[in-house]
């Protein structure tokens, strides 16, 4: 199972060196904060209050916050840039422009969508029709994993988790049209019980749109399926648990695993026959409990399923019919939001998926200057330096870790802004006037793409992130941080304000990235990126005796009534936000190289440092979306990853005086501190 740690969201960038603080202002949005709050009872309302009151999310929207802000400043840029390539008169076959003018043309052109309706999907509703047999399933899966129209299922390729030198198939769980297994399986949450009857409504719905006689009654069984592979699947806790997700199992023996299951025709269609003489299966119990499911269904109900993955897939591309049942179900249902985004905007954001580095290299070249690079890596540096400082000087680690936690430190590989190389798109044709097939080869594309690394030494410098994304994460198995361009701009970087607030806003973020490499997934691997346990037996006991009492800190807050945290899945988060936080402090005094750190606008430095890290998780977020993310993002939502950090901040204390009777307040005995 791959692993990629994700910030999950956008901060803000302080450029290290001096500074002249009569020149800079605060950084601190005092229009947003709550004078009515105290920031020793709720610090996020108190620096907040007033925006939460204030500010309406958008109705295309499920939630709205200073990422959301941060990306729709970077597709307005991008619109921009593709527009323009739309309207080249001089781009050639081929070439850059070509590319995302015409895919924008082809997404943006309603009328020829609506004419052809479900034929651009014609050969592959062939293909699900054809279906006669059991046997038949692996080759459809194979199909449907090329175009990523979705299967019981899926493949992956990444680094072997035990030989970082090489890459490795992994075969993972797939197959579910709704967030996870909980929407199935979940009896007595009346919410979740409704979503499930609105999911078998949409089915339906799907289904007759596509012109079928007996929708009703293939939505049941269609459900009825997914929930039975929702039986089998592995929960979100387990699934991060990188042991026991680690099976290499040879061919022969996942024949055994899945006997049924015609493997030689799917690793053949998937472009993996011959490559490899081994992979990994990440729930081996799913797929022994999948072979049974795949025999014990008809084979009808199986082309029902395929019919409908495909055109859930495919449907934002097809005609408007099929993209109104397909918001009102994922974009109403599932997530809150009242209205599609505008026609411009989605087109954007596929493209910005489907030409990823494309545009990118085009995106860094108008908004991100190429010096930016060297000026991030020193603030990195300075939060590096920080670690290595407080490894040596923790009252819980011995001697023998502390070596090895020094060593995979130093081998950390910062990456900031763009990648060094640029992925080569030649190879993928775009046409103006076929928005589905675009779509279907950039799929393809990406597979085909992944599938080429097998056999070849791994590739340090690959990027799992576009530069216009704003995100952030640690890769585990590269052993690597990595900050795109956009999130690394307006409204989140102020490069007016003096240091501390950015230091708070990206600077959380860079202890947050930093520190998942010694969270409870990320310290299981050593510094090439090997799973392998360096730790000594008691200090993994330490460590696991932290982590529980960070557990049962986060399973008591509730963000939506009836519905609390889940403290083992937002556990590697959680840890990393309560690091980030602390080592903001560390790095800041690191880049102040010995000057006295200044007052501004009645705000101490530490203050401002706290109030920057609220400010770039501002948000606030639809209650379905909520939901969603309680049932499965590891991630807190930004309410707790303020709050729940700073109560377990020492400095947070004292730069705002908190008191036993304060409600930020935790005796030190039940604060968790890891750094």
């Amino acid at each position: 199972m791959r692993l990629k740690l994700c910030c999950g969201v956008v901060a803000a960038l302080f450029v290290g060196g001096a500074f002249a603080a009569d020149a800079m202002h605060s950084g601190v949005d005092k229009a947003a904060m709550d004078a009515s709050v105290r920031a020793q009872d709720d610090f996020f309302r108190a620096t907040q209050g007033k925006w939460l009151k204030d500010v309406d999310i958008p109705a295309d929207r499920s939630g709205w916050g200073a990422f959301n802000v941060a990306q729709e400043n970077a597709e307005n840029q991008i619109r921009t840039l593709i527009e323009q390539a739309e309207q080249d008169k001089t781009r050639t076959a081929g070439s850059d422009n070509q590319k995302m003018g015409d895919f924008y043309a082809s997404f943006m052109d309603e009328k020829r969508r609506n004419e052809l309706g479900l034929t651009p999907l014609k050969a592959e509703l062939a293909r699900v029709a054809a279906l006669s047999s059991h046997q038949q399933v692996g080759a459809l899966a194979a199909r449907f994993n090329r175009i990523g129209a979705g299967a019981p299922l899926d493949i992956a390729i990444h680094q072997d988790n035990k030989d970082s030198t090489r890459y490795i198939v992994d075969i993972t769980q797939s197959g579910l049209g709704m967030p996870n297994r909980d929407y199935y399986l979940s009896d007595k949450d009346a919410k979740l019980t409704e979503t499930r009857a609105r999911y078998q409504q949409h089915v339906e719905k799907m289904l007759a749109l596509a012109g079928h006689k007996n929708a009703k009654d293939e939505a049941a069984k269609i459900v009825a399926l997914e929930t039975e592979i929702a039986r089998a699947q592995w929960s979100a806790v387990e699934n991060r648990d990188p042991v026991k997700a680690y099976n290499k199992l040879t061919l022969a023996q996942a024949k055994e695993l899945m006997p049924h299951f015609d493997w030689a025709t799917y690793l053949k269609d998937t472009g993996v026959a011959g490559k490899v003489d081994s992979i990994i299966v990440s729930q081996p119990t799913y797929l022994s409990k999948l072979d049974g499911i795949i025999q014990a269904t008809a084979v009808d109900t199986w082309k029902s399923y395929f019919e409908f993955r495909l055109i859930s897939a495919y449907s934002p591309y097809l005609s408007q019919p099929f993209v109104d049942e397909s918001f009102d179900f994922r974009g109403k249902v599932l997530s809150g939001a009242k209205v599609n985004r505008p026609l411009q905007k989605r087109a954007i954001a596929e493209i910005n998926r489907d030409l990823g580095e494309l545009v990118g290299k085009v995106y860094v070249k108008n908004y991100f200057p190429a010096e930016r690079k060297a000026q991030v890596r020193e603030m990195v540096n300075n939060f590096l330096l920080a670690f290595k400082e407080r490894i040596d000087t923790l009252d819980w680690m011995t001697p023998e870790t502390k070596k090895q936690a020094q060593a995979k430190l130093a081998k950390i590989n910062v990456k900031v802004g763009y990648p060094d190389q640029w992925r080569d798109y030649s190879s993928l044709t775009i046409a103006r006037d076929d928005l589905v097939g675009n779509v279907m080869r950039s799929r393809e594309f990406s597979h085909a793409f992944d599938i080429g690394h097998l056999g070849k030494p791994v590739d340090r410098n690959q990027w799992d992130m576009t530069p216009q994304t704003v995100n952030a994460y640690y890769n585990p198995e590269l052993n690597e941080v990595v900050f795109p361009a956009a999130r690394l701009q307006y409204p989140l970087y102020d490069p007016d304000a003096e240091p501390a607030i950015n230091y708070g806003a990206v600077g959380i973020s860079i202890g947050h990235e930093i520190s998942h490499a010694f969270d409870d997934q990320g310290a299981q691997f050593d510094g090439d990126g090997n799973l392998r346990n360096w730790w000594t037996k008691d200090d993994a006991e330490k460590f696991a005796a932290k982590g529980k009492v960070l557990v049962s800190q986060y399973g008591a807050y509730s963000p939506v009534p009836g519905y609390t945290l889940n403290g083992e899945l937002t556990l590697g988060e959680n840890i990393a936000d309560n690091a980030g936080a602390i080592m903001a402090s560390r790095a800041y005094k690191i880049s102040l190289k010995g000057k006295p750190a200044p007052m501004i606008d009645g705000f101490t430095a530490e203050q401002r440092i706290f109030i920057g890290m609220a400010q770039a998780r501002r948000g606030k977020m639809r209650e379905p979306a909520l939901i969603a993310q309680v049932k499965s993002d590891p991630h807190s939502p930004s309410e707790f990853r303020v709050n729940g950090a700073l109560r377990n901040h020492p400095g947070f204390y004292e730069a705002f005086d908190v008191k036993p009777n304060d409600k930020m307040y935790l005796a030190p005995e039940q604060r968790v501190i890891f750094w």
